[in-house]
Formats: structure tokens, sequence, C-alpha cells
């Protein structure tokens, strides 16, 4: 409670600046739809709400390749909403480069952006030309193996600590009538066990040679093909997993119904909801519980040029707001997520959330694949990794397909 008022007290003082402008309504579209995720939003809803303005909710079921295209769509369509959610990274270059986004570089110099957000880099992803368009309000990291203490006792085996003994265990969760590896049927989904498999069995310099150098060569060589291996294995286990949307996959964690799951910490947010508590009712394994590393994925807020001032300096608001020291704790207590800002408390913190927050301290981040690769190669990965998981396509298949893909990949 004490959070939640510090907040919204903030956020009256954040309004002051801009005292002559009228409070005015500001729709913000983004795909934030599960129980963990309306929590989190709701966050932002009430600060702003708290300077007097009006925080229109533009909420887009489904995830974010259902809806990008429907915020792209109306952006460059000439029906821009006042603010809208994209990931970090290069999903919103087109946009930026037809002038149909707004910066904030007043706002950021205003409130000392460059000082405040860690790791630099996650503003350095919002910069183009030298402007800053966006502002980064969390950072989600992909790499966490998601436990059911129960589905492991109920197996009678222990909790694993790593992705090695995850595998040995299936067999014991499938024999006491669970799904060993939950695994929605979208494509994002499944290149995400990929990508956390890539970088927590074959570590920092075999992700960076594959994602950031777009070494052809290594992408279908022998280590990568140890990682296609496991990918097997993964699919394998994942039998039976017959949900569509990851927070349906979460949801068969928390029950027991599964033993874990590959996904990003936004998870966590679905725990919470369940009223699940993190080292007793499930476990968290960042990095697969092999290479400790995180990755600076996330989401961020990109404004759209209005022609209404009243709308523009409300969006100024919105931006203020949502970086603020008070806001940020309460919409990433509940997101799952880290803080973009690197001077808050966060004593408030769960074990898994620590977990996390303890390598951002010692440094081990890496960019997220979202800044590395361009969105039509993501989507041909997606495709590649869907067909994989759905049919006996081979791994030494696979892998030669993947390698040609990095070798065009942008």
């Amino acid at each position: 409670m004490r959070i939640r008022t510090s907040a919204a007290a903030l956020a009256a003082t954040v309004a002051l600046p801009f005292g002559a402008a009228q409070a005015t309504d500001l729709e913000v579209t983004h795909w934030w739809t599960s129980g963990g995720e309306a929590a989190a939003v709701a966050e932002f809803a009430k600060a702003f709400d708290a300077t007097g303005n009006k925080w229109v909710d533009g909420a887009i079921a489904g995830a974010g390749d259902t809806a990008r295209p429907i915020m792209v769509s109306r952006i460059t369509g000439g029906d821009p909403m006042g603010a809208t959610q994209f990931n970090h990274g290069r999903q919103a270059e087109e946009l930026v480069a037809s002038g149909l986004m707004r910066d904030l570089d007043s706002v950021a110099e205003a409130e000392h952006w460059r000082d405040v957000v860690n790791p630099p880099s996650l503003l350095d992803s919002c910069t183009l030309d030298g402007h800053i368009y966006c502002i980064p309000v969390n950072i989600h990291s992909w790499q966490w193996l998601w436990l059911s203490n129960q589905a492991f006792a109920d197996a009678g085996v222990p909790v694993p600590s790593n992705w090695t003994e995850f595998v040995t265990a299936a067999p014991a969760l499938e024999k006491a009538g669970k799904v060993a590896l939950a695994v929605g049927q979208q494509s994002w989904q499944m290149s995400g066990v990929f990508n956390q498999l890539l970088l927590g069995l074959g570590g920092k310099d075999l992700y960076l040679a594959v994602y950031d150098q777009k070494d052809a060569e290594i992408a279908g060589g022998p280590d990568v093909a140890k990682i296609f291996a496991a990918l097997g294995d993964a699919r394998d286990i994942s039998k039976g997993s017959n949900v569509q949307n990851w927070n349906e996959a979460t949801a068969m964690v928390i029950s027991g119904k599964a033993g874990g799951q590959i996904m990003g910490d936004w998870a966590q947010g679905e725990f919470q909801v369940a009223g699940k508590t993190a080292g007793t009712d499930y476990a968290c394994l960042p990095g697969l519980g092999e290479a400790q590393f995180i990755t600076t994925g996330g989401d961020a807020f990109y404004f759209p040029k209005l022609e209404d001032p009243e709308k523009s300096k409300a969006q100024e608001v919105l931006a203020e707001v949502m970086l603020s020291p008070e806001t940020q704790v309460a919409f990433n207590l509940k997101k799952g997520s880290l803080p973009v800002r690197g001077d808050i408390d966060l004593s408030a913190a769960n074990d898994c959330m620590k977990k996390g927050l303890e390598i951002l301290k010692a440094g081990n981040v890496l960019k997220s694949t979202d800044e590395l690769i361009s969105p039509d190669t993501t989507t041909q990965i997606n495709d590649l990794m869907s067909e994989f998981f759905s049919s006996t396509m081979t791994p030494a298949d696979a892998q030669t397909r993947f390698a040609a893909l990095i070798e065009s990949a942008d």
C-alpha cells in the first residue's frame, strides 16, 4: 500500500510542470492481457490518472506478434494512438525513419534519463540519429526455467538445478502423468526455447557469434549442432503440451500439471497472481541453471506524432510517470521484470527477482535478439522453429536451414 500511495503522490507532482495544459484522455495500446500483465499495467494507469489525465486502455488480445501489425497499421494509416508498446530493439525503426514518431529529447534531458537508465544500452536501443524516440520501462530477460515444486514432489524426484537434470527427470514426470516441458503452440515461444538453449548451454561467445556477428559457419558448426540436439530433447519432452498461449503454459506449471517452462520473467507475474511463493511453490533457474547471463529484452513505449497540442503535452507527462522511481517499483514488482532505473530500492523483490538483480549487478548482460536481428529475420526463425516442433524434422536439417537464415540475416 505504501508503494502505491507514494506512486500516486509522485504522479500528481509530475503534472505540475504542465499545469497550464488541460488534462486529457490518452489512448495507450499494448498486448498485456494476462492476469499478471493486467495487474502490472494497472499501476501505469493509476499513476497517470493521478496527474489529472486519463489513461484510455487499448489492450490488444494476443501476444506481440498479433498486436504489432495492428499498431503499425493504425499509425501508418493516420489513426495514431497516444502511446504504444513495442519491445526494445528494432521493431519501430521504420516508423521512426518515416517521421511518424516524436522524439522525447526534452523529457529525457529534463529527467536525466542518461544518468539513471541502467544498462545504458536500453536507452541506446531507443536512440536513432542522436534522438531518443522511446522510453524503456523494464528489463525482461528470457533466460529462465520455471519449475513446479509440486510436480517434482508428485514424481518422486528432486527439483532440478540445471537443464541436464531437468531432462533426466522428464521420464519420471511423464510416468506421474505430467507434461515435462510446457510450451505454447506459438512460434515465438518455440524460438524462445531455442535461443535460451543457445545461450544457456552454448554460452555468451556462441550466442554473440550467431546473433551479433551473424557467423553462418559457426551457426552450421558442431557447437550449434549440440544446441539443436538439445532442442530435439525439448521437443520430445514437451509432447502433450496442447495449449496455445504462454500464460496457459505457465498455468500448467502453477497447477503442477507440468514440470517446467522456459519463459521470460514475465511468467513470474502469473505465479504472483495465483498466490504462489518463489522458493516454496516454484523454483526458477536463470540461464537454465547453466550460463548466468540475462538479455536486455523488455518493453518500451513509443509516442506517435499527434496534431493535438494538449495530447502531446500528456504524452510527456506519461513518459515522466512511467520512469518515475515509485512507478518503476510498483510496475516491475507486479510484472516480474527488472526496473530500468539503477537508483531505486527493490528490497521487496522476491527470491527469483533477486537472482536477476544479482546477474544485472554483476554486469552479465547481453543484448536480446530483438536488438541484434531485424523483425524479418526473427519471423523467419520463428517459422522454422514452429515447423520443427510440429514435425519430424531432424535437428540436423533444422540446423542447416537455420545457418542459411543467419547467413542472410540483417
